[in-house]
């Protein structure tokens, strides 16, 4: 696999970062403890980059009733400044992503996909854009994104930005965004800022261009007092997701899964006029019961003792296998093992008792809402 180096690669070996592959890119593991880290974002403010991720723009005079058909919520009753969290199937259904929509004006959005499905994504969009009056364009190689999530994200952020334009910043809902004039190395730019996140806390993400990606970066670290901002990598995202209950795709989401089984049934708009790519698959998933009363369905997972289930471990009732973990380890901010399964439905309701067969060793697990961890307010 080719490896890619995001614009802020030279940034995370100053700061000594251990590197990864994830999706194709070299991103940063952690850069010393992601333990530190975690709780960094959970205390203080953690500063992330995301630019592996794609960002693909849809305009033109079509582009609501083509994201309509091209993927499965109602995109075209989305508010000009508004974001909303979405998926993109095959027409069996699969998964193909899951992925944030940003609408930007009346014939203009942003189509945020995960790092690995970027190209697919695009890919699939643009197939489908066949029979629409849209462009298509894949700008993800020229686009980097940095988010700055945990309680402290808006204070340090608000010292980039001038007085008369904090309004900006401080009245932007959850899942929204907006352009906002950033100090950037010494200059001012518009800069598009989002109030999303994957960490269960307060947060933003912001998309410049690769050619300004590191002067923002340094902006934001300098701007920030001694101990307040945390440079965070893809191992305490990890954590922190997991404590949101947030899926990942490739864990929780794929192909072969359906949005039923994951939870996500109801950001399926079977109800919007027209036709959807994978429309007629997924009313009949829904008809058959799938993550209702048929299949398995993804639940989370609260350890009774001190280990913790790992993605593939078998999920147990009485000693028979039930279920699988998608994703699971200790929880640094709770104190105890969580982690999330499909199990089949008989057995997921809130309160059932289950095992994880840690290899060999059955260990005691309850099924328990999602999130395990949710932010106070």
């Amino acid at each position: 696999m080719t490896e890619n180096y995001t614009a802020l690669y030279e940034e995370h070996k100053k700061l000594g970062a251990s590197f990864t592959d994830f999706g194709g890119w070299q991103m940063p593991l952690k850069y010393s403890s992601e333990l530190a880290e975690h709780h960094a974002v959970r205390k203080s403010a953690g500063i992330f980059d995301l630019s592996h991720m794609g960002e693909v723009w849809v305009t033109g005079p079509d582009a609501a009733a083509f994201l309509d058909y091209a993927l499965v919520g109602k995109i075209s009753a989305m508010s000009v400044g508004k974001a909303k969290y979405s998926l993109i199937c095959s027409e069996d259904g699969g998964i193909i992503d899951d992925l944030i929509t940003y609408r930007r004006g009346d014939t203009k959005f942003l189509v945020v996909p995960n790092a690995g499905n970027a190209r697919t994504v695009a890919e699939a969009l643009a197939q489908r854009a066949a029979d629409f009056d849209v462009v298509v364009e894949d700008v993800s190689a020229a686009t980097s994104l940095i988010a700055v999530q945990g309680p402290k994200a808006e204070e340090i952020l608000l010292r980039l930005v001038p007085a008369a334009q904090h309004e900006l910043v401080t009245g932007l809902k959850y899942y929204a965004a907006v352009e906002v004039p950033f100090l950037v190395g010494g200059s001012s730019q518009e800069l598009l800022l989002a109030r999303t996140g994957y960490t269960g806390e307060d947060g933003f993400e912001i998309f410049i261009d690769n050619d300004d990606a590191a002067a923002l970066w340094q902006s934001i670290v300098a701007i920030a007092d001694e101990g307040e901002l945390t440079p965070a990598g893809l191992a305490s995202r990890d954590s922190l997701r997991l404590e949101a209950g947030m899926p990942l795709y490739g864990n929780e989401l794929s192909i072969d899964g359906d949005p039923f089984a994951a939870g996500l049934g109801g950001i399926v708009a079977l109800s919007k006029e027209g036709d959807f790519v994978g429309k007629a698959a997924l009313a009949a998933k829904k008809e058959a019961g799938a993550g209702i009363s048929t299949g398995r369905k993804l639940v989370g997972l609260k350890g009774l003792g001190r280990r913790a289930g790992r993605g593939h471990y078998p999920v147990l009732k009485d000693g028979a296998v039930v279920g699988e973990v998608t994703s699971g380890q200790p929880s640094p901010s709770l104190g105890y093992p969580v982690a999330m399964a499909y199990v089949d439905v008989e057995h997921s309701e809130i309160g059932t008792a289950l095992d994880i067969d840690l290899r060999g060793k059955a260990e005691p697990f309850e099924v328990v809402a999602l999130p395990f961890y949710k932010r106070t307010k």
